[in-house]
């Protein structure tokens, strides 16, 4: 399995590669070369597989056992899995009228991003290990992944973690699980704008090869494939599980499921339509809150930023720059790294692209979308407690309004992803009118004690915040030169 580009000036790296890397040095994400077909056969036979063993299979296609032996992957992904709070990882809540809900956030942060984001840091820290070096992880967060990498990697000998994550905008459970972390190997920036407005100096920095290459400069974003990789195997276990794939007969053709996803960077999204390249039969639906730049791709093919990124209940697909959409469309345009890169590279520099007519057309037919309000978000909270006594968190509420308002075919299965626990969002569950008993580790982060830098808005305030994370970046590997220790 070899890895390349979207933007095509990047061929045949190789898992290693890819883990360690933020975006490709053309400036495109990495993506497997071929993407692997598995036949009706292998799908009965992963029917029955626990969510971590599925996990195992799933990766196994995609790293070779020269790189990682089989034996060590089970061992990786088993001791990442391990710390989750329910036995099977993950879990399915069936509900009336069809609606079933995939929790994905029953890891230490509360939030989907821990499911990839331990193996991840598993991945990395076997090679770390291995050839007795150390990296550093550079995250920009837009309210889960900076404390799902941070819990995920503290401690860690061979990593130093910088995390910058967009202050007054994401919630108060989300903040302490960033700054109540004291470990030497973790820093935390408080940064006075979106997270939109962060990853502008962070794409600086990753374009800096040598800074990159001089400092072992990573990304654990779901710019990294090794999260999207990871992501594939909930999509294969929602199939598995709810499409009534075992009452077909073995020799037809395999029932379709409706999987709708709750979006911002599009990560999942992504992981889902390689899932459907992989040869299961899903329809994908995106939805969104009213940061509606995905919803307006599909519908109109409209991809731009509007000016500014709209705050929401739903903070943490408060996103209008939705970089996971470069693999859908470097997919959906027959792997034509040129093309994606003009569409890219004019998005980046003007902030919008008129997606065209035929390409629309193909991006409509794989993926269709709708985007939700604040009181949609709530009226659905409501309605679905007062259905089924149960509580969606704001991100996860964007996904099943789909289910109250639009039609479906009772033929079709529906899966809908929850991508939070509520408990992470005891603002809107409040809003709604509704309550939610705090679990005993969200309750103690308030007792804890708290260390992170401001990121202050200033008139140049990307360059400045380029410069002050690239200080600390130099900071943290001198601190390892003089322990003696090496860079990847």
């Amino acid at each position: 399995m070899q890895y390349c580009s979207t933007r095509g000036g990047v061929h045949g790296r190789d898992f290693r590669d890819v883990l360690f890397s933020g975006y490709a040095p053309d400036g495109g994400m990495f993506m497997p070369e071929s993407v692997p077909v598995l036949s009706p056969d292998t799908l009965r036979g992963w029917r029955g597989l626990t969510y971590t063993k599925l996990v195992v299979e799933v990766a196994s296609l995609f790293i070779p056992t020269q790189l990682i032996p089989r034996e060590d992957l089970e061992v990786l992904v088993g001791e990442a899995l391990s710390g989750f709070s329910v036995p099977e990882v993950l879990r399915i809540a069936r509900l009336k009228e069809g609606l079933s809900v995939l929790e994905l956030f029953h890891g230490d942060t509360l939030a989907f991003k821990d499911l990839a984001m331990t193996c991840t840091v598993r991945f990395l820290d076997y090679f770390l290990r291995k050839e007795n070096r150390r990296a550093t992880v550079l995250v920009g967060t837009s309210g889960d992944t900076g404390g799902s990498a941070i819990q995920s990697a503290k401690g860690l000998s061979g990593l130093d973690v910088v995390v910058v994550y967009p202050r007054g905008r994401i919630t108060p459970v989300q903040e302490k699980h960033m700054i109540t972390c004291l470990e030497d190997n973790v820093h935390v920036f408080a940064a006075d704008g979106s997270s939109d407005d962060i990853d502008q100096p962070l794409r600086r920095l990753f374009a800096d090869q040598e800074l990159v290459r001089s400092h072992g400069l990573m990304s654990l974003n779901s710019v990294n494939w090794s999260r999207v990789m990871i992501q594939l195997a909930h999509f294969i276990y929602a199939y598995l599980e709810l499409s009534g794939m075992e009452q077909a007969k073995t020799d037809g053709d395999l029932p379709e499921l409706e999987v709708v996803v709750p979006t911002g960077g599009a990560g999942n999204i992504a992981a889902g339509y390689i899932v459907k390249q992989m040869g299961l039969p899903l329809k994908l639906v995106a939805m969104v809150n009213s940061n509606d730049i995905v919803h307006r791709t599909v519908t109109s093919g409209d991809f731009s930023m509007a000016a500014n990124v709209t705050q929401t209940l739903a903070p943490a697909i408060d996103i209008q720059d939705p970089y996971n959409m470069e693999r859908v469309f470097w997919l959906l345009l027959g792997r034509d790294g040129a093309s994606v890169k003009n569409m890219m590279e004019e998005f980046q520099q003007s902030h919008r692209h008129s997606l065209q007519e035929n390409t629309r057309k193909l991006l409509s037919q794989v993926l269709s979308s709708g985007a939700v309000t604040d009181e949609g978000i709530l009226e659905t909270m409501r309605r679905c407690w007062e259905e089924n006594q149960y509580v969606l968190c704001p991100h996860t509420a964007v996904a099943v309004w789909h289910h109250y308002h639009c039609s479906h075919s009772p033929r079709l299965n529906r899966c809908y992803i929850a991508t939070a626990s509520p408990a992470k969002f005891q603002a809107a569950v409040q809003k709604a009118g509704l309550t939610f008993d705090l679990p005993e580790a969200v309750l103690a982060l308030d007792k804890l004690a708290i260390r992170y830098e401001n990121l202050e808005r200033s008139q140049n305030w990307c360059k400045d915040w380029e410069d002050r994370l690239r200080e600390k970046i130099q900071s943290v590997s001198s601190a390892r030169k003089s322990r003696g220790t090496y860079y990847i």
